[in-house]
Parts: structure tokens; C-alpha cells; sequence
């Protein structure tokens, strides 16, 4: 079983990874280099594409420490989190599932995929949108436990929800959902973003749309894989 359960995992995340990783080079990754123009300290902005190759940030930290080259660097080191990322979510789809027992296949992993992109990305993003660099932000820690939390009480609330008829274990689940909501995020007191208005809303749709992509092609490469990972029976 846990030879079974690495091969999956690891395939499945990988698999998913670099497609999505194909797919944020030609979507949220140039938002991302444009926004970064943005940080710059005299506040200009660049008059021609060639000064957007140059002098750019990490997007992941903001300060003048290492930060991989644009180009191919920048794609591997973005390439490699994504493929993390997504072992991670693929390892913990197979958990879930098999924690909660029943066959292993298409349908449901997608089913819990969709749960796991809800309760791990469309709800936190409700009060905490993706952000580009220079986007205007709350304290940091707050908004790290704001989210962890968030994404708890709905993975929490859904598997209430769906997993019992109780009517008064559904109103629990409404409330655990609605809690994180009604306890608010964290934000700034102003909203003083160097970032265009358009740019971080786009930039916002494509990563959803990207993290949405990511959770359902790891949902449905476990769903595919499991059944063919299968042991052998000896006759």
C-alpha cells in the first residue's frame, strides 16, 4: 500500500505540476514581471519592454536578497514550487480519501479535488486575494493564521456538511463556514497599491483560474493512476 500510495502521489503531482507550471509561464508569470516594474524605488515606470527584463524582484520576498535570473532560472525554480505544490495536494487527496474509505477512481477524486480547492484557495481568496508585488498588504503573520484558519474551518465545514444528514450538523457546518468570513481578514488601513487596479485584478482571476486547474488536474491524474497501481494478485 505505501509503495501504491508514493508512486501515485508523486506521479500524479508531477504530472499536474508541469502542466500548470506551463500554464502560469503564459499567464500569471509575465503579470507578475510587469508588476514588479512597479517596486522599483524612483516609482518610474518602464517605457520599453526592454527595461521590464531587468532589475526585477522575487515575487515571494520583497527586499534585495537572492533572487533567481528571468528566463529559464526563474521558470525552474517557479516550475519546482508548483510540482511541490502539487505532490502536496496529491499526497493529501489520497489521504483523505482513503481515510474516509470507498474505491479510489475518477469521479470522486475529482469530487474531492473540487473540496480541496474550495477549501484551500476559493474561500481564503474571499477575504485574501492573490497578490501581485506592490500590492497593498496586511501584517503578515495575521493574514498566514487568517487563511490557515479559513481553510480549515471550510475543509472542516464541507466534510460536516456532505458526510451527514444531521440537520443541526449542517447548521454547524453553515456557521464554521461563515466564521472565518464574519471574523474578517486582515488588511491594511490604507490601500495604497503601486499596482494598476486591472493588473491585480487579472492577475487575481488567472491564479484562481490557475489553482483551480492545478487541484483538478491532480484530482483527476490520482483518479486515473490509482486503479492502475494496483498489486498484482497471485493465482
Amino acid at each position: 500500500m505505501l509503495t501504491r500510495v508514493l508512486s501515485v502521489g508523486l506521479l500524479a503531482g508531477l504530472l499536474a505540476g508541469l502542466a500548470i507550471a506551463l500554464l502560469q509561464q503564459a499567464t500569471t508569470t509575465p503579470l507578475i514581471l510587469v508588476a514588479e516594474t512597479y517596486e522599483k524605488p524612483s516609482g518610474a515606470q518602464p517605457a520599453a519592454a526592454e527595461s521590464k527584463a531587468h532589475h526585477h524582484e522575487d515575487h515571494a520576498a520583497h527586499d534585495d536578497g537572492w533572487k533567481p535570473e528571468n528566463g529559464l532560472p526563474r521558470f525552474f525554480y517557479t516550475s519546482t514550487a508548483t510540482i511541490a505544490t502539487a505532490v502536496g495536494v496529491s499526497f493529501l487527496l489520497i489521504a483523505g480519501m482513503l481515510f474516509a474509505g470507498g474505491p479510489i477512481d475518477e469521479r470522486r477524486s475529482l469530487g474531492w479535488a473540487v473540496a480541496g480547492f474550495v477549501a484551500a484557495g476559493l474561500a481564503p481568496a474571499a477575504g485574501l486575494a492573490p497578490e501581485l508585488p506592490g500590492s497593498a498588504a496586511g501584517d503578515l503573520i495575521g493574514r498566514q493564521i487568517w487563511w490557515v484558519g479559513t481553510a480549515i474551518a471550510t475543509a472542516l465545514a464541507l466534510w460536516m456538511f456532505f458526510r451527514t444528514d444531521n440537520l443541526l450538523a449542517r447548521i454547524a457546518a453553515v456557521a464554521i463556514l461563515a466564521a472565518p468570513h464574519v471574523i474578517g481578514a486582515p488588511h491594511p488601513h490604507t490601500f495604497d497599491s503601486k499596482v494598476p487596479a486591472e493588473l491585480a485584478a487579472r492577475f487575481t482571476a488567472l491564479s484562481l483560474v490557475a489553482q483551480a486547474l492545478l487541484w483538478a488536474f491532480t484530482g483527476l491524474a490520482v483518479g486515473v493512476l490509482w486503479p492502475r497501481f494496483a498489486p498484482k494478485l497471485s493465482t
